[in-house]
C-alpha cells in the first residue's frame, strides 16, 4: 500500500482508493497562468507562486492536492501588463468560467469535507467566484466547504506596512517586488540580474484604450523591483501560509461552522496560530 504523506498528490491514488482516502479531507487546488512577468522573471510566476501557496497550505493541512491549472484569465494592461508583451497564453473568460464550473462540479462528486483553492493571477480571481457560485446555485457544493482566494488577499495590511514602504497596491505589485522576492526564494534559477522599477504605477479599476504601455508600464513592471530580497518571500511565504491555515481551520464565516460535528465554534483569539485539529482531519 503507497504511503500518503501530507499534501500527497490527489492523483497519486488509484480510482478504488480515492473516494475513501479523501472522505472528510480537505482537497487543494492552485491554479495560475501563463503570463508575461518584465525582463526578470519567467512567464510561470503566477503558476508556480499558487502551486507554492497550495503545496505548504497542505501540508498544513494535510490535505490532497491537485495539479495546477496553468492556462488562465487574459492579462490586462492595469495589472498585468497586457497582451503587448510576448509570452501570455490565455482563454476567453467565458471558456474559462465554463472549465473552471466543470472541474468544480466533477470535484463536487468526491466526499471531500472541503475544497481550496489558491489564486495565484491577478485576473482570473472573478471568473473562479462566478464559476463557484453557478455549482452552489445548482446545490452541488451544499456538503462542501469552500475557501477561495488569491493568495495576496491574505496578507495583513500590517504587514505590508512593515515591509513594503509605498506599497502600490495588489492591482500594480505585477512583477513587482512581492512576486520577485518570492521568487528568488523559491526558483532563483528563473530570476534574472535586471531589477527594473516603474515609478507611476496605474491606478487600479481604470481601464484604458487605446493605452501606452510604455507610460503604464516599464517592460511590463507595474511597480517597482528595488528591495527584492529572497528573505522577504520567504517571510511573504510563511505569512500567507499561517493566514490561509488559520482562516481554514477556524472557519469563521461558514455556516458549517456551527452545525458540523467536526468544527467547533469560531474563537477569534485564534486567528495567527496554525494548529493541528483532532479527527476528522482537514
Amino acid at each position: 500500500m503507497t504511503t500518503r504523506h501530507p499534501g500527497s498528490p490527489l492523483t497519486d491514488l488509484t480510482s478504488a482508493q480515492v473516494a475513501d482516502a479523501v472522505r472528510g479531507r480537505t482537497v487543494v487546488w492552485p491554479i495560475g497562468a501563463i503570463e508575461q512577468h518584465g525582463p526578470h522573471l519567467p512567464l510561470s510566476v503566477d503558476l508556480i507562486l499558487a502551486e507554492a501557496f497550495a503545496g505548504e497550505i497542505a501540508k498544513e493541512l494535510d490535505a490532497f492536492t491537485l495539479p495546477a491549472q496553468a492556462i488562465g484569465a487574459r492579462s490586462l494592461p492595469q495589472s498585468g501588463g497586457g497582451l503587448y508583451f510576448p509570452g501570455t497564453v490565455y482563454v476567453a473568460g467565458d471558456t474559462l468560467v465554463r472549465f473552471l464550473r466543470e472541474t468544480i462540479t466533477a470535484l463536487a462528486a468526491l466526499p471531500m469535507a472541503r475544497l481550496v483553492v489558491v489564486n495565484g493571477h491577478y485576473e482570473n480571481e472573478p471568473f473562479l467566484f462566478e464559476a463557484l457560485d453557478q455549482v452552489r446555485e445548482r446545490g452541488l457544493l451544499d456538503s462542501t466547504e469552500v475557501f477561495a482566494f488569491s493568495w495576496w488577499s491574505l496578507v495583513r495590511d500590517t504587514w505590508t506596512d512593515a515591509e513594503i514602504p509605498r506599497f502600490p497596491g495588489w492591482h500594480a505589485e505585477h512583477a513587482g517586488v512581492t512576486e520577485t522576492s518570492l521568487m528568488l526564494h523559491l526558483r532563483p534559477d528563473l530570476v534574472t540580474d535586471e531589477r527594473p522599477d516603474h515609478d507611476d504605477p496605474p491606478r487600479a479599476g481604470v481601464y484604458l484604450h487605446p493605452v501606452d504601455v510604455a507610460q503604464t508600464t516599464h517592460r511590463g513592471v507595474l511597480s517597482s523591483t528595488s528591495g527584492s530580497d529572497a528573505g522577504l518571500g520567504e517571510k511573504l511565504l510563511r505569512h500567507v501560509v499561517d493566514e490561509a491555515t488559520a482562516m481554514v481551520r477556524d472557519g469563521s464565516g461558514l455556516l458549517f461552522a456551527q452545525t458540523r460535528p467536526d468544527r467547533r465554534h469560531p474563537d477569534p483569539r485564534r486567528r495567527t496560530a496554525a494548529r493541528p485539529e483532532g479527527n476528522p482531519q482537514p
